[in-house]
């Protein structure tokens, strides 16, 4: 009885696949915050532009709702500028990521810019409000003292042409606001889109 002889023959053992997970957190923190330092310090130099703009058109003498308009305009493209740039900050300072990733990076540095805008904006508001009410008595007592000015004990009468002017300019401010928080996010989004680095893919 013979027997085959294997001693050449190749023998091989079956391949074995194990999974690879490539688990990362999606939300990059340090780039987000560096996105929201470029959007704030933009914001804020823009900001200061629109107004001196305003201020200097309201000396000359020119009218006071197309100053007030064109002082909202330049804010709204002040802030989709702003937020451009950090979207675009934000991207760049990640490495490679797919643009579902950019584009969530990029909401969430839209909300925190907005927020932290809101913030400071009411925080300068309310210390200018308590300085003022600070200091209202001693202003009052001075100009009293010295005759300038009678100060009134009660409000004055507001009629109903003011409050229906009132609305509408509280209104259309609120309107203002919720437009350019809108193209703020589109702003962010797209600077990130435009910043985001592709993964490499090794074949």
């Amino acid at each position: 009885m013979t027997y085959p002889d294997r001693s050449d023959s190749q023998l091989t053992e079956p391949t074995i696949v194990n999974p690879l997970v490539d688990y990362h957190d999606q939300v990059r923190w340090g780039p987000i915050l560096a996105g929201i330092a470029i959007a704030l310090g933009t914001q804020l130099g823009l900001s200061a532009l629109a107004m001196a703009i305003g201020l200097s058109a309201g000396a000359t003498g020119a009218d006071a709702g197309s100053v007030g308009f064109g002082v909202v305009i330049l804010s709204i493209i002040s802030l989709l500028i702003s937020l451009f740039l950090g979207g675009w900050v934000m991207a760049q300072s990640c490495g490679p990521m797919t643009k579902k990733t950019a584009l969530l990076n990029a909401a969430i540095l839209w909300g925190t810019t907005l927020a932290l805008s809101s913030w400071l904006l009411a925080s300068g508001i309310s210390g200018a409000v308590g300085a003022a009410a600070a200091n209202a008595g001693e202003i009052a007592n001075q100009v009293q003292q010295q005759g300038g000015v009678n100060i009134p004990n009660q409000a004055p009468n507001v009629d109903s042409n003011q409050v229906r002017d009132i609305g509408g300019n509280t209104a259309k401010a609120a309107w203002s606001f919720l437009l350019g928080s809108l193209l703020g996010l589109a702003g962010a989004m797209i600077g990130a889109a435009v910043g985001a680095r592709k993964p490499r893919v090794y074949a």
